[in-house]
């Protein structure tokens, strides 16, 4: 008697079932299965560059937010980070796509990248805060590994699991309209609207625009908007910046213009420059909570991504099981470390698979082609540096708006439930810290449970996290009371 195979069947390899799969079929569909889920090779490809025309603002997203300097001083450099982001992106999409053979691609998270400039950054050097950033990454594997991550994620409510992203959304908004010139330090008030109370100079102006623009394309429904912005801002400014009407002293970044040939050989410079140890002067306890704090932020989005563009893709089964589930988490961690390796911060499943996904992937073939466009994209670092960072900035605003849009799935009747998310919500960027806010959510839950009388609803790992984060609230004084400088 034959044994019968017990990997769950996908929805897609049952629509394909009732079709012929051709005999003599290439190496390509039998490595990638493209006619078993019922696709072709030229769906693949038409995916894997919709795919690509979504997330490629990465490209000008990472260098923008980690573009801040460290505690010593020093800087990255815009053309090394643009290279740094690109060969990441495309390392790890080659790999989710050969090995993982799903429609999945991964680049920089822009919310650990959001928690190394924010956090990391002013209190260690670049190089200590890529190797955070390996340590993380690692982390992650173990935990898939060990089968640690499924359960973290069952653990945590999920009302808190939304916060989180909504946090992280609204953090990322503000560093983009600091970034845009759009908000300042006020002399009377913690923020204001420009420096001085009302917007200064054409770039921010040009910021609003490129915004406003973007939205009205999302709106539309229309595929690669936030690209399509970002190029519209860009060819804008360059002609405004041809034409004399703004001061090149007015950018953010630099004036808009091509300087030499638009292809050049990548910027390897900050590629391996990752450093472990040398933290005295920060304390075990604060690098313990950095490495939590980006495994937050880089924990909670992908398994909810991978699961929800695989079931889009009908790769899950009626139990919502996706064959090779472990091995996509697996290399997600791994994009972790990989991406500290290469100075671009962690490297995660981007949502925007979903529009290749859309347009008829269904296998890792379509990766392998956004990874491929990736690569190519080491040589245009010289036009990819073009796009000012007024322009830049309006797409971290989008972003942010897009994370908040999780604010539907949560019950605001229920105070048990409102008043975390709410905490959750507004901490991170009235903090600047990621952490903060998932602290104040956290504590905040288990004492209404326990006002509540349903301490017993409270799982161990909820127990130990508020304990965790109460000490990291009154570290100052507990230190203080120790005589512990």
């Amino acid at each position: 008697m034959a044994q019968q195979s017990l990997e769950p069947r996908t929805t897609a390899e049952d629509a394909g079932a009732g079709t012929r799969v051709p005999a003599g079929r290439s190496w390509l569909d039998r490595y990638f299965h493209i006619s078993k889920r019922g696709s072709t090779v030229a769906r693949e490809v038409r995916g894997g560059v919709t795919t690509f025309m979504a997330m490629a603002y990465i490209l000008l997203l990472n260098p923008l937010i980690l573009s801040g300097k460290d505690v010593a001083g020093d800087t990255l450099g815009q053309k090394a980070l643009i290279t740094a982001t690109a060969f990441a992106a495309a390392f790890t999409t080659l790999l989710m796509g050969f090995f993982g053979k799903v429609p999945l691609a991964l680049a920089a998270g822009l919310s650990v990248s959001g928690v190394l400039s924010s956090q990391v950054a002013p209190q260690m050097t670049w190089p200590q805060a890529m190797g955070m950033c390996v340590m993380y990454g690692v982390v992650i594997m173990l935990l898939v590994v060990t089968g640690l991550r499924e359960m973290i994620m069952n653990a945590i409510p999920l009302a808190l699991k939304h916060a989180i992203t909504m946090g992280i959304g609204l953090f990322i908004a503000l560093i983009g309209l600091v970034k845009a010139g759009f908000v300042h330090q006020g002399k009377a008030t913690p923020v204001t609207l420009g420096p001085t109370g009302e917007l200064a100079g054409w770039p921010v102006l040009l910021f609003a625009a490129t915004l406003l623009v973007i939205f009205m394309l999302q709106a539309r429904g229309i595929p690669g908007a936030i690209l399509i912005g970002i190029v519209g801002g860009t060819v804008l400014a360059v002609v405004l910046n041809a034409l004399d009407v703004i001061d090149p002293k007015q950018w953010a970044s630099g004036a808009p213009e091509l300087h030499g040939s638009a292809v050049s050989m990548p910027d390897f410079s900050i590629f391996g420059k990752v450093e472990f140890g040398g933290w005295g002067n920060v304390g075990a306890m604060t690098v313990g909570m950095i490495v939590f704090t980006l495994v937050l932020a880089g924990f909670f989005d992908a398994m909810a991504t991978i699961i929800g563009v695989g079931t889009e893709a009908k790769l899950a089964d009626e139990q919502g099981r996706m064959p090779g589930l472990s091995k996509a988490l697996f290399i997600d961690g791994a994009g972790g470390a990989i991406g500290g390796v290469a100075g671009a911060s962690g490297q995660t499943v981007f949502v925007e698979s979903a529009t290749g996904v859309g347009e008829g992937a269904r296998t890792g073939l379509s990766s392998v082609v956004t990874g491929l466009f990736f690569a190519a994209c080491l040589f245009f670092t010289p036009l990819t540096a073009i796009v000012p960072g007024e322009v830049a900035a309006a797409a971290l605003v989008v972003i942010g708006a897009m994370m908040m849009m999780n604010a539907r799935h949560v019950d605001w009747a229920d105070r048990a439930t409102a008043i975390p998310v709410f905490l959750t919500v507004v901490i991170m960027p009235f903090t600047y810290s990621i952490t903060a806010g998932v602290a104040a959510g956290v504590i905040s839950y288990v004492a209404i449970k326990i006002a509540q009388g349903k301490a017993r609803e409270i799982g161990a790992f909820m127990w130990g996290l508020t304990v965790i984060f109460l000490v990291y609230f009154a570290l100052n004084p507990i230190e203080s009371w120790l005589g512990v400088h």
